[in-house]
């Protein structure tokens, strides 16, 4: 995947990046926003006796180095269920902790709260919050519905279904109609509800949204009515 070749979108009127990578990036106030990391994902999943390979934490920790390398910002916002359940932070390997601490080192780092990891996350720094704002944009984890002017939410984990000459595609997109954005989820382990599903309905209710489409080395901007239900 090319990080860095995403597609300028506008946003209550401030000019905003949708990255190839998943993350949003503002570049004015040089702040990288990521959202449903759901680190330790794997490793509840087996505490309920569910086996799947444990390696979704490293996966996402080393994608988010690797934007995190390419943006420089000097703000991160992780926007909620950054961790699989409450207790996730501390199964944490030693590893993952160092790699999470040492890319908050020397940069501010911003916990916003999600349905998953209402609390604080154990032994990591970093400024806790329900939600933020940066001029007229209004971060929090879970998108409200009615009229919510600048919100960018993440929580649906949007996903579109494109079908092209090639065939059928179901990708990870971020979702907007300029008034606000819902983000994909960052983390390996992330599943994806579609774009036409009635959740999004909800929150799109007078102008259709616009699928802006994960590539692998650009984003594809696809009209609400192209997008194809599962």
């Amino acid at each position: 995947m090319i990080i860095g070749n995403g597609r300028e979108i506008t946003m209550a009127g401030q000019v905003c990046m949708a990255d190839t990578s998943g993350a949003f990036y503002l570049a004015g106030s040089r702040t990288l926003i990521v959202s449903d990391l759901h680190l330790e994902k794997g490793s509840s999943f087996a505490r309920r006796g569910m086996l799947i390979p444990p390696y979704d934490t490293v996966a996402t920790l080393m994608h988010l180095k690797r934007v995190i390398e390419y943006f420089d910002p000097a703000r991160v916002i992780a926007l909620g269920d950054s961790f699989h359940d409450r207790d996730a932070a501390s199964r944490l390997s030693d590893q993952s902790h160092a790699t999470l601490v040492d890319l908050q080192d020397k940069r501010s780092w911003v916990w916003v709260s999600g349905n998953h990891d209402p609390a604080p996350p154990f032994g990591l720094a970093g400024e806790v919050c329900d939600e933020m704002h940066i001029g007229p944009l209004v971060l929090r984890h879970e998108p409200q519905v009615g009229s919510c002017f600048g919100e960018v939410a993440g929580h649906l984990h949007p996903v579109a279904r494109v079908v092209t000459a090639r065939g059928s595609l179901r990708r990870r997109c971020f979702v907007s109609d300029g008034t606000r954005c819902i983000l994909p989820a960052f983390g390996a382990y992330a599943g994806g509800l579609n774009l036409r599903d009635d959740a999004f309905a909800a929150l799109f209710p007078q102008t259709p949204p616009t699928a802006h489409v994960l590539g692998r080395d650009r984003i594809y901007s696809v009209a609400q009515d192209s997008c194809f239900a599962d």
